[in-house]
């Protein structure tokens, strides 16, 4: 078999060691772009960092100014035979190095607040991860059942899924206004935002999931006796529980987009303060710190759903754990079977 083969073949999974190559390969392109935006001179540096003023009266040694006026001043002094400023090549504050970026994520930890009453980056993050927790908890706990009473029962897909499908396209962040006239300046409204922009995304990804259960389970299911009750607490539920988990997964990223949107109504808070009052202060390098810390959370989090979904569904064709042992337990005997015939 060719190479172009070995690595391109359709619908062909690769193999361990090729999906780790690839995975670090994902993260190693944007960050070698990135350092060599960074440290070669000539790919692209348009500021000049001031080293000695000459005899330019505006200039400051640390400065950055662009290359054309450093250039033309120079020139000027040059003609009228004074002395040059020297600088070396650098790129916008906005951009900083990698090497910067990652002693920040020690720094912007460790450097106490500016003013005496902001938070910490830390107490910022938590209270981030709380607004996240309790938007989608509340989301879910209205969302996940009936989303699944409309995957299973048509009359409430009609009644309830017209609705939620014209609601859907209503950006959550139109709402900030009213949230905070209704729910006041503080948490509520951000919890509000986090809820109405994943729910009704929720309802209708979660009664799609539904709709795929294998028909021949409910049937097999009614011709043993089942009552309605039962075809959805033994036979629905279960069936699509290990679909439902992945659907959760992918809705809780949803949920941490609108984060930032969120934390900006009413009193800014959490994480969003951190990077505004950062950028405010020019301190770019903790800026990409916290955009990156809450990319680490969201992915470290989803790994972890991700992990705990194997030892919680081992029916899928996994080896069974003490989890998934335990979870069999808490919902019967019956279920399992029912996965193991499916």
């Amino acid at each position: 078999m060719s190479i172009n083969n070995q690595w391109l073949a359709i619908r062909k999974p690769l193999s361990a060691k090729r999906r780790l190559f690839l995975t670090l390969l994902s993260f190693l392109l944007p960050l070698s772009i990135w350092s060599a935006v960074s440290y070669v001179d000539w790919l692209w540096h348009p500021m000049v960092e001031i080293q000695d003023k000459g005899d330019v009266s505006y200039f400051r040694e640390g400065n950055l100014v662009k290359k054309d006026i450093f250039r033309e001043e120079n020139a000027t002094l040059i003609a009228s035979g004074g002395n040059p400023a020297v600088g070396v090549p650098a790129n916008p504050i906005y951009l900083p190095a990698p090497h910067e970026v990652v002693t920040a994520f020690y720094t912007s930890f460790t450097t106490p607040p500016k003013r005496r009453n902001e938070p910490w980056l830390h107490e910022s993050l938590i209270h981030s991860v709380q607004v996240i927790f309790w938007g989608f908890t509340l989301s879910s706990l209205i969302g996940v059942p009936l989303g699944i009473l409309c995957g299973a029962y048509s009359f409430f897909s009609r009644l309830h899924e017209p609705f939620i499908e014209f609601f859907r396209y209503l950006p959550a962040p139109a709402f900030g206004a009213l949230s905070v006239a209704v729910l006041g300046i503080h948490d509520a409204p951000k919890i509000a935002i986090i809820f109405i922009g994943t729910f009704f995304q929720q309802v209708l990804v979660i009664s799609n999931t539904t709709r795929k259960l294998d028909v021949s389970l409910i049937e097999a299911a009614q011709t043993l006796g089942a009552k309605k009750t039962k075809l959805l607490t033994k036979v629905v539920v279960p069936g699509i529980l290990p679909d439902l988990y992945k659907d959760m997964r992918i809705l809780l990223g949803w949920a941490w987009t609108y984060l930032i949107v969120a934390e900006i109504v009413g009193t800014s808070t959490g994480i969003t303060w951190f990077i505004n009052q950062q950028g405010k202060y020019r301190i770019y390098e903790n800026v990409y710190a916290a955009i990156i810390m809450i990319g680490i959370i969201g992915l470290a989090s989803d790994l972890f759903l991700a992990w705990l979904g194997k030892h919680l569904f081992p029916w899928t064709g996994r080896k069974q754990s003490k989890l998934s042992v335990f979870f069999s337990r808490l919902f019967g005997p019956v279920n399992q079977t029912v996965f193991d015939e499916k």
